[in-house]
């Protein structure tokens, strides 16, 4: 779709991205009402449950399905909602006969359910923000792991803490949730947050983050932070649904809250797609309807005059079963990584069309230089970097070459602080970066790409630029209008709507840069981004880059193992070697370097060029 046709109509764009969360919540009501209207009041409970069951497995997705990691700490969270809230809301005669030793400070509240539920949501704040100032530190199956950690010290300390929980003995006394249009309503409260989450700032960051870490915080994201702040969301809702399954239940025990409820929602939202808000929803009616079929099988029945026996457990089997083939036939779930409703796309055009203003000018680009000095990396004995020192002055394009294991890539990541320099610095405006955290390298305009790709595969063409114009600092109508213009001036406009991973070689090429130049850098470092381009779009791409250069007047720093496209770009190039720099000057001056000549082609075959012709001598150089 055209960028003028995305303009023509915002009406209808912004109605289609709304659509997918209408969808979501249709199914929800959908299903609903068939249980009732099939089952009636048994159809009630159940519906009931679904409802109460979606909210918590929507908070569960709210952190795995934008993190990637699979946790088993919601149980702890809704072991806290469903305890608080029934102390809070408890009668108070009831309550000093059940929990004599509570202390005075919690008793004899007697408050409502909805009075109760504010305290609820500020204890799960303040508990999610305690232990994710941990987890949040952790990634694959090191935070798994942890989180499954927290939900057994939770279990324990209900176990053990008797003055509060009663131990391992029933919790009872809770005022009970009988009306299904509160649970009904939180659950779709609970489906529009987490859709607002998935679409946000943060939400678009912890994406980025979960798809590749490295290249989100080159971007100046802080991967802590992002999980922190998924985390916090994730737990402090998990710990609402828990007060309302506590209140439906009305008696419950420490177990209500352990593996087996947690076994139960991960099913539920891998079934259905943890990469999705929707996929959350589906699974759990999915699941829901399967629990409810084998259940009845479990007390026995009688097919066609054969009489099949009580199994216990069946319902775990069947849910184990359901997840294996899931993963086997759909791994990314029944909804997979998009959200329900007709295009796929939506989102992308809502945000395009949004954008009324054009995008803010660049920011003056100063005429500081960034400065390398003496900088040294050494990897288990090997110098990798050996003392060297260059400058990249805004306004010219300088080129960095040499060999195979030169140290090209190596610098750079010591200049972006990817690694840690053993010696020597690097500097702009006065600003030293070398020592700064990684995400903070942005802050002073300096952006890069990486030698082999680090796009974002799971977020669109169009999501990768917008996350990099948010994540330096734009508000987000400027972050749309800045993201569609990079994206037209890589044309790259015309599939802005597919995700990255299925774009062709030199689209993702060009999107990586379309990427960076949306931080509006005052340097920009390229590492080898014409490898694996044929000739045409290399030719196409140095174009690219010298009106970049023309228009921004940036300083481009340029690894690549095409001379000829380097000479045509750089006025100025560093050579590289082992480590060390050995030659530095213009294109001319370094073709007749005899150091660079010896190592390009070997300083047997440099000395046999010495004696022949100068034309052939000059062919070998170049």
């Amino acid at each position: 779709m055209a960028t003028a046709a995305l303009h023509a109509h915002p009406a209808r764009l912004r109605a289609a991205n709304w659509l997918r969360t209408l969808a979501a919540l249709a199914v929800l009501a959908g299903t609903v009402a068939f249980l009732m209207l099939l089952f009636g009041r048994t159809g009630e409970r159940i519906a009931l449950l679904m409802c109460v069951n979606v909210a918590a497995v929507v908070a569960l997705a709210a952190f795995c399905g934008n993190t990637g990691i699979v946790s088993f700490g919601n149980g702890a969270f809704m072991a806290l909602g469903a305890y608080l809230s029934g102390i809070l809301t408890m009668p108070a005669a009831l309550q000093r006969s059940a929990l004599p030793d509570l202390p005075l400070w919690l008793a004899g509240h007697e408050l409502a359910l909805w009075g109760a539920l504010p305290f609820v949501l500020l204890a799960g704040l303040a508990f999610a923000l305690l232990t994710g100032s941990a987890i949040s530190r952790l990634v694959g199956p090191s935070a798994a792991i942890a989180t499954l950690g927290l939900l057994i010290i939770v279990h324990s300390i209900g176990v053990s803490a008797r003055e509060f929980t009663r131990g391992s003995q029933t919790f009872y006394g809770v005022p009970r949730i009988t009306e299904l249009v509160y649970v009904l309503v939180a659950a779709m409260i609970f489906i529009l947050i987490a859709r607002l989450y998935r679409e946000s700032r943060w939400g678009l960051f912890v994406r980025a983050v979960r798809d590749d870490e490295d290249a989100a915080t080159a971007l100046g994201i802080s991967p802590r932070r992002a999980r922190l702040v998924a985390w916090t969301l994730s737990g402090t809702l998990a710990t609402v649904a828990g007060a309302l399954y506590g209140h439906i239940l009305g008696a419950f025990s420490p177990a209500s809250f352990y593996l087996g409820l947690v076994f139960a929602h991960v099913v539920m939202m891998i079934v259905g797609g943890m990469s999705s808000v929707g996929g959350a929803v589906v699974g759990v009616v999915a699941v829901t309807l399967l629990q409810n079929a084998v259940r009845n099988l479990e007390g026995g029945i009688t097919l066609g005059g054969i009489s099949l026996p009580e199994v216990f457990g069946l319902t775990t089997v069947a849910l184990g079963i359901a997840i294996l083939l899931v993963i086997w036939l759909r791994p990314q779930g029944l909804v997979g990584g998009f959200e329900l409703a007709p295009g796929a796309d939506a989102r992308l055009l809502e945000r395009i069309s949004g954008t009324a203003r054009d995008a803010p000018a660049p920011r003056p680009v100063s005429t500081e230089t960034l400065q390398a000095r003496d900088l040294s990396k050494a990897f288990a004995g090997v110098q990798a970097v050996a003392g060297a020192s260059f400058d990249v002055p805004a306004g010219r394009i300088t080129g960095l070459i040499g060999p195979n294991g030169a140290g090209k890539s190596t610098l750079v990541n010591l200049i972006t602080c990817q690694y840690t320099a053993d010696a020597g610095s690097a500097e702009i405006g006065g600003t030293r970066l070398t020592g700064l955290a990684r995400h903070r390298i942005i802050e002073n305009r300096v952006a890069r790409s990486f030698q082999n790709l680090r796009l974002f595969s799971g977020l669109t063409a169009f999501e990768n630029v917008l996350v990099a114009a948010l994540a330096a600092g734009y508000r987000r109508d400027q972050a749309n209008a800045i993201a569609l213009r990079e994206l037209e001036a890589f044309d790259l406009a015309d599939i802005a709507a597919m995700r990255a991973e299925n774009l062709p070689y030199g689209a993702r090429k060009r999107l990586e840069i379309a990427r960076a130049l949306a931080q509006d850098p005052a340097i920009l470092l390229l590492d080898e981004p014409a490898a694996g381009m044929n000739p045409s779009e290399t030719s196409d791409l140095a174009d690219r880059l010298i009106r970049i250069r023309e228009d921004r007047n940036i300083g481009i720093l340029l690894i690549d193992h095409d001379l000829r496209f380097v000479n045509r770009l750089c006025s100025h190039i560093v050579v590289m070697n082992r480590g060390q720099k050995i030659a530095e000057g213009s294109p001319e001056e370094v073709r007749a370097n005899t150091a660079v000549v010896e190592a390009y082609i070997g300083r047997g075959r440099a000395a046999r060029a010495a004696d022949t012709d100068p034309a052939q001598q000059k062919a070998i150089a170049t």
